[in-house]
């Protein structure tokens, strides 16, 4: 297994324990208590919440993340939205300067697992650090990342192009972590349009569930930008690369505890083998074209998925809408049987965006508008776009 790890160095080592300490006094008692704990991997710098927020953007990572919010107007806002850029698996500690019960419910309610006010006491910080090193102590929201399932009613509809757009765009703003996942192991164009090379981990990762830990990841994953990393493989096209589907389920169980977001590209020939998968906890994006057969399809893959649940959201995406070949819009309607939730409209862009890639066409205007509710759903941020859309998903 030794040999099979070598997609890659593994990045510059990670310390479990950052920290962004105003105070020279507070600094010192964190020092202490981690020092007592014997956590030498352990780096503090100067500051506090805004300079957190900033380095997130270049992937904060580790175990724990102590920051002090001092001086902040509104805490609990800046915690939750530091715990939306970093890993799932990263715990919050804060501090700062304010002894408020309203204040302490807050920034739990946000995502820390505890605030202490200054002074601190060695002790009580060093209790905490050890309960959240020691796997003891879990943040008291669950943070584990969001799935989102891009399925192709049939082959040439766009849904990788669609997979792809949909991860970069939430890496980007604010910066997230996101994976993106291809399930297509033999013909899949993800890395093609992310500009990367694809290897044998995901389909190792398959077929070996139980040796996928954490340095497996390190050397595995794909770095395709600063937030957006990748699965993805290119096997010889006589290759066996069948695989079960408890392994999938595995492998996503451990991906969600490191990135905000995990978006996988399910290619249509394996979607119907993956019933458990694609009912597990989820946002789905059901993608076709405006073509009768594709309207047929449609229909068909609604009744084999089943509607909406607390957990499972599913929304049809129309992609290419207006494309030669397309029906209007009215009529693939009464074909399907239901109205899209999403309309894409074809346009030259689109299609030169996913023949030449991101880093040639970084920005493709008229499918970035498109998915715009998409992610606005994704991200909880509804406000902005059409109420039909998210009463009709949402309730």
């Amino acid at each position: 297994m030794a040999d099979q790890l070598q997609y890659g160095s593994a990045e510059a080592h990670t310390p479990r324990v950052v920290a962004y300490i105003r105070d020279d006094d507070s600094a010192g008692v964190v020092r202490q208590a981690l020092s007592d704990l014997g956590a030498a991997d352990t780096v503090i710098k100067t500051g506090g919440v805004a300079t957190a927020l900033t380095d997130a953007t270049e992937h904060t990572s580790g175990r724990l993340l102590i920051v002090d919010v001092s001086g902040e107007d509104d805490p609990g806002a800046r915690i939750r939205e530091l715990a939306n850029m970093i890993e799932p698996s990263m715990a919050i500690l804060a501090v700062g300067e304010t002894n408020d019960i309203r204040l302490y419910r807050n920034i739990r309610e946000a995502g820390a697992v505890e605030y202490f006010f200054k002074p601190l006491v060695t002790a009580l910080v060093a209790r905490t650090c050890q309960a959240v090193l020691s796997g003891e102590a879990e943040a008291p929201q669950s943070r584990t990342g969001r799935t989102v399932f891009v399925v192709g009613v049939r082959g040439g509809v766009g849904a990788t192009t669609v997979a792809v757009r949909t991860a970069l765009r939430l890496s980007e703003n604010p910066p997230r972590p996101v994976l993106a996942v291809d399930l297509d192991l033999q013909s899949g164009d993800a890395a093609l349009q992310l500009d990367a090379t694809p290897n044998h981990a995901l389909t190792e990762a398959l077929s070996q569930a139980d040796r996928v830990d954490d340095l497996f990841l390190e050397r595995g994953l794909i770095h395709a930008t600063k937030r957006l990393d990748l699965m993805a493989a290119l096997e010889p096209l006589d290759a066996q690369t069948g695989y079960d589907e408890s392994a999938l389920i595995a492998l996503l169980d451990k991906v969600s505890r490191r990135y905000r977001y995990v978006v996988v590209d399910v290619p249509a020939a394996q979607a119907a083998s993956l019933s458990r998968t694609l009912h597990m906890p989820s946002t789905l994006l059901l993608v076709s074209d405006a073509r009768l057969v594709s309207a047929r399809e449609v229909a068909r893959w609604r009744e084999w998925l089943g509607g909406n649940t607390a957990e499972r959201t599913i929304l049809h995406v129309l992609n290419m809408n207006g494309a030669p070949g397309s029906l209007p819009l009215a009529e693939f309607t009464r074909a399907a049987d239901q109205a899209p939730d999403v309309v894409i409209p074809w346009a030259k862009d689109v299609a030169s965006g996913a023949l030449l890639g991101v880093k040639a066409k970084p920005e493709i205007p008229t499918l970035d508008r498109g998915l715009e509710p998409v992610l606005a759903m994704l991200s909880g941020d509804v406000g902005n776009h059409k109420k039909s859309l998210f009463e009709r998903v949402l309730g």
